[in-house]
């Protein structure tokens, strides 16, 4: 990390993985921006990453999320005119599953949920629903309390829960195949 001449290794072991993130959350368009201003920034601050605090993937997805926040107006545009759509002719259960957590895939009631929660509470779901990171990378990357993490978690999926009438959608996705 805090050889510039080497930093290049961390922009091709991470950068798929974090352009994916940002494509989830905002969309195609917008994923090589933020996925690129992403690893700017942390080129800029390397001599300011601990790892002692977190990995650099940890990091990284933070440094992403805060520019998503950045855009979350339009995010929050996104989702509700999603809600706004038919819901998709997924194939498979792989990709009715991917459908139902992906910023393309989310439709109907489910991303008027989702546009509805808090900012807090919308990061650190989607952070888990879409990058796989656990409770500790999400506190991580945040700079958040690792209780803080679970109760924004529940709260969310609460919400959402409740949005829905009470249902789970990937109950439905599960029941579907047995």
């Amino acid at each position: 990390m805090h050889d510039p001449d080497r930093f290049g290794d961390v922009f091709d072991a991470h950068f798929a993985e974090i352009h994916g993130y940002a494509a989830k959350r905002l969309g195609p368009d917008a994923a090589g921006d933020i996925a690129s201003q992403t690893f700017l920034e942390a080129f800029r601050n390397r001599d300011r990453y601990d790892p002692a605090r977190a990995n650099v993937r940890t990091w990284l997805y933070g440094i992403a999320t805060n520019l998503i926040g950045k855009h979350r107006r339009a995010e929050v545009r996104g989702l509700r005119a999603r809600e706004r759509l038919p819901a998709p002719g997924a194939e498979g259960h792989a990709d009715r599953v991917d459908a139902r957590v992906s910023a393309q895939g989310l439709r109907g009631r489910l991303a008027g949920a989702i546009a509805g929660l808090p900012d807090g509470e919308r990061d650190v779901l989607l952070l888990v629903a879409l990058a796989d990171l656990s409770h500790e990378e999400v506190a991580a990357a945040l700079g958040v309390p690792y209780g803080t993490v679970g109760s924004r978690l529940s709260r969310a999926r609460k919400r959402v829960r409740e949005a829905l009438g009470g249902t789970n959608p990937m109950r439905e996705v599960e029941d579907d195949h047995g």
